[in-house]
């Protein structure tokens, strides 16, 4: 948070925040909504909103059995008197080992409501807190014709966001856009209309589509990404050649027990002499079997 202020409002106030295309690149700042952002930061409101979100996330399964839930236990272990122990009535009670639980869990529902006019002026908080922050940023369009995840995560390291939790606010249902960051585990897209309280506050960066926030931005022409710099690209290749290495010497060694297969079975083909010997025994013993 900017300020741990209980709650404050800053006169007049009018924030701007920062544009870029849906591949990067810087646009002229744009000038985000008075109505919405007008610097209200009211603290109490949001921890009611994200403690009120959080317990709604919560099924309430957990379930025990009382002494009369759980199954056997209907015959008295032994006699009432003369065994020398104490008198027991059933092996289901809670003493007894697979007896039944004393003020256990049972299922229950967690839900807290929030007012719809508290829900808002929460999800204004947080909108606020993150503009004084100069966490928001303005992207004119998302217009993906498939998922494509390295598209997007080629916007997010674009910004310096990589390292960063990110939140993207899309004008609308748009599967593509959040299909492609599915995949991205410190990127969350979901639509503007839906956003909460603990999504804002969870996020360290918002981005939205310009639309979203009733700015119609004109295309620009985009700017050439900058390449590698000597170092990665010294490293890249380094990877690359010690990968080709690693695979052309696995390649070697299986090559080996193949060559020795090859060798062995050639050692064992009959050659020419041997073939000629063998000919000449069989017409001799042939032959010697017509004499008889």
């Amino acid at each position: 948070m900017a300020d741990n202020t209980t709650s404050a409002e800053i006169p007049g106030a009018s924030f701007q925040a920062a544009a870029y295309t849906a591949q990067g690149t810087a646009r002229d700042p744009v000038a985000l909504p008075e109505a919405l952002f007008d610097g209200t930061v009211n603290m109490p409101v949001m921890h009611q909103a994200v403690k009120a979100y959080l317990a709604n996330q919560r099924q309430g399964n957990a379930s025990t059995k009382i002494r009369k839930f759980v199954i056997g236990g209907n015959q008295k272990p032994w006699k009432q008197k003369g065994t020398g122990r104490a008198r027991q009535g059933s092996t289901r009670a809670p003493h007894w080992v697979g007896g039944g639980t004393v003020f256990g869990p049972i299922p229950r529902s967690y839900a807290q409501y929030v007012p719809r006019q508290v829900r808002a002026l929460a999800r204004k908080s947080a909108f606020n807190a993150r503009a004084r922050e100069n966490a928001i940023f303005v992207i004119d369009r998302f217009e993906y014709d498939e998922p494509k995840t390295a598209r997007l995560k080629a916007l997010v390291d674009s910004l310096g966001l990589g390292d960063r939790k990110v939140l993207i606010l899309t004008d609308g249902t748009k599967p593509n856009v959040f299909l492609s960051g599915r995949n991205l585990p410190t990127v969350h897209v979901m639509p503007y209309g839906d956003v909460s309280t603990y999504h804002i506050l969870w996020s360290d960066t918002v981005l939205i589509e310009g639309t979203a926030l009733g700015h119609e931005l004109e295309p620009v022409e985009e700017q050439e990404r900058p390449a590698a710099s000597g170092k990665r690209q010294g490293r890249t290749t380094e990877r690359r050649a010690s990968r080709k290495a690693a695979k052309k010497a696995a390649a070697e060694v299986q090559a080996r027990p193949r060559k020795k297969t090859a060798a062995k079975k050639a050692a064992k083909k009959p050659t020419a002499k041997k073939a000629a010997a063998k000919k000449s025994t069989a017409a001799k013993k042939s032959a010697k079997k017509k004499g008889k």
